[in-house]
């Protein structure tokens, strides 16, 4: 019987970062242009790109570019460009609440990682030390709370427009995985008076599991509350479940989640379930179709 996977196994030594924001993206017909942050290994080339949707927390800047350090730092130091967009609900912004879209943008919000990925060619010219060092074949999205829903649209999910009752499309086919960390699930009878709220109990962040096609694989943390143990921020006061193993872990398997994703033949996926079910009380579970 082999021992126990170690951390260390499956994430290599992380690498310097470097951080630029903001870069603008020119956004016509949006109330304000597109503001992100980009972060990336100082070397290496051929970098797949992660775009990391922030909540809609009621923090000040948690819900922003400036926020999610502890995702995305951890990504950009094991080879991913990190690109964080700030959302048209961020509180940074303090847009009119009478705005089209408001309080949730859900429309805007994934219009705005679409417009990152064709603003690309402007990321790499107002970070020069990108230039030439992306991997525009191998993009995948990810996303907390709200940020999870605006990852499951562009890998696919519908909804029904509540203005008009149409069906909206926003997949984005140059989007090849993606990871939502406590995402709504599924609308209707599952809500209660508010979106925010739900009729079903916890199972209902797993819908995004049940009710999609694989392949595809769901992690549960054990005793995680929303914050996940602090993904949003170091050490920040709304988390209510703050443990750094919990963050270490969501950190490790979400990076070789994608890893596997965006590279096949990567084998780090199995030595990363054994390292979490590994001793007498394990972090979580994963299980996959």
């Amino acid at each position: 019987m082999s021992a126990p996977a170690h951390a260390t196994d499956f994430v290599p030594p992380p690498a310097p970062v470097l951080s630029v924001a903001p870069v603008v993206i020119p956004a016509p017909g949006r109330p304000v242009d597109l503001h992100v942050r980009v972060s990336a290994p100082v070397t290496g080339t051929g970098l797949p790109v992660v775009l990391l949707s922030h909540g809609q927390g009621y923090s000040n800047h948690l819900s922003s570019l400036n926020g999610y350090a502890p995702l995305a730092d951890h990504w950009a130091a094991h080879g991913f460009v990190v690109i964080q967009p700030t959302h048209l609900g961020s509180r940074t912004l303090a847009l009119d609440p009478g705005t089209p879209g408001a309080p949730l943008f859900w429309r805007s919000r994934a219009e705005d990682m679409t417009r990152v990925l064709d603003g690309l060619d402007v990321l790499e010219q107002a970070v020069p030390q990108l230039s030439g060092r992306l991997d525009r074949s191998r993009v995948a999205v990810a996303g907390h709370s709200m940020g999870g829903h605006t990852a499951s649209l562009l890998l696919g999910a519908r909804l029904t427009d509540p203005d008009d009752g149409t069906e909206v499309d926003l997949a984005e086919p140059r989007i090849g995985a993606g990871v939502l960390l406590a995402a709504p699930g599924r609308g209707g009878d599952a809500l209660s008076d508010s979106a925010h709220l739900t009729v079903s109990g916890p199972g209902w962040h797993a819908d995004p599991y049940f009710l999609s096609p694989g392949p595809k694989s769901l992690l549960t943390l054990f005793g995680a509350e929303h914050g996940l143990g602090g993904v949003a921020g170091y050490d920040v006061a709304e988390t209510t479940d703050e443990d750094p193993g919990r963050v270490a872990a969501v950190q490790r398997l979400t990076w070789v989640y994608l890893r596997s994703a965006l590279y096949p033949g990567d084998t780090a996926r199995q030595a990363a379930r054994d390292w979490l079910a590994a001793g007498p009380d394990p972090l979580g579970r994963v299980e996959s179709k």
